[in-house]
């Protein structure tokens, strides 16, 4: 197939961005599969931050950077993303979110809207121009379409000089697929 699937294009978009060195954030770390994929590529002279508000993703993610010995490149924050301004002080390349739940555990623990797009705001002034924010949007829970409108009715209203903003979806697929939002930096505002 030619057409690259949500999560394959999600890492080949950040992969074509993140180099070694970098600073980046994985805004909800959940199983830790962002930000070992992260940590991979920022070297080690780069760093990545993670967030989660959910203690077992935060240990999750801790285990798996251990068994890959890249546990000193990335700072575990027990915090909500919406917080980022609060800990990240330099600049990023990016940023990947993957919005709704963690998988397997509590399905009530969501992502919100208003959280979302909270961290954006504050990203968009971290993000270096060039850098890029993928979000990977999963909706089809109990509070997911009202996230997904919230974030839509947000990013459409970004000014087309500051940012480009894409969404990929595949649209013939049952079950409210995942998509794709990325937002690429254009200049400072």
């Amino acid at each position: 197939m030619k057409l690259k699937r949500i999560l394959p294009y999600a890492k080949e978009l950040l992969q074509g961005i993140v180099k070694e060195g970098d600073t980046v954030v994985d805004a909800t770390a959940g199983n830790g599969y962002d930000t070992l994929f992260l940590a991979s590529l920022v070297g080690t002279q780069g760093h990545v931050f993670a967030f989660d508000v959910q203690k077992e993703a935060i240990e999750s993610t801790s285990e798996k950077l251990c068994n890959a010995e890249l546990r000193d490149r990335v700072s575990l924050i027990l915090d909500s993303h919406e917080h980022v301004g609060e800990y990240v002080k330099n600049k990023i390349s990016a940023a990947v979110f993957n919005l709704g739940y963690l998988p397997g555990s509590n399905h009530e623990v969501v992502t919100t809207g208003n959280s979302t797009t909270k961290a954006i705001s504050s990203l968009l002034d971290l993000l270096e121009v060039g850098g890029l924010i993928v979000l990977v949007v999963y909706h089809g829970h109990e509070g997911g379409k009202q996230e997904k409108d919230e974030l839509i009715s947000f990013v459409r209203r970004l000014p087309q000089s500051f940012v480009h903003v894409l969404c990929y979806q595949f649209l013939n697929q049952e079950n409210d697929p995942p998509f794709i939002i990325a937002i690429e930096k254009m200049k400072e505002r």
